[in-house]
């Protein structure tokens, strides 16, 4: 059985045990969080919501609170003599899908 959820903007196909990384959740590591915007679910049978599966929820407990890898911006304008170097680094949550419940 799978499921795709919608979280901080973005979607993420999920499944039991599945370990995936989703931008930051307020949350303690060890603590449970549940995802209820739910797309689809699938298995043996698929619903799809029109936009939400009614009734269904993943929850997930979390593991850490990571940073992503670093992400370099340059800015260069070439007869201008102007440059820029900036770094960015995405504050992520990991996160351990336990079940997927659908009512």
């Amino acid at each position: 059985m799978y499921a795709v959820i919608r979280t901080g903007g973005k979607q993420y196909r999920v499944a039991p045990n599945e370990v995936i990384r989703v931008e930051k959740l307020e949350a303690e590591p060890g603590s449970t969080v549940e995802f209820d915007e739910v797309l689809l679910v699938g298995g043996e049978e698929t619903r799809i919501g029109r936009p939400l599966v009614e009734g269904a929820k993943v929850t997930a407990t979390v593991l850490d609170q990571i940073k992503g890898p670093k992400i370099v911006v340059f800015k260069k304008k070439r007869r201008k003599n102007y440059r820029r170097k900036r770094g960015h680094r995405q504050r992520l949550t990991l996160l351990r899908v336990q079940d997927i419940l659908v009512a």
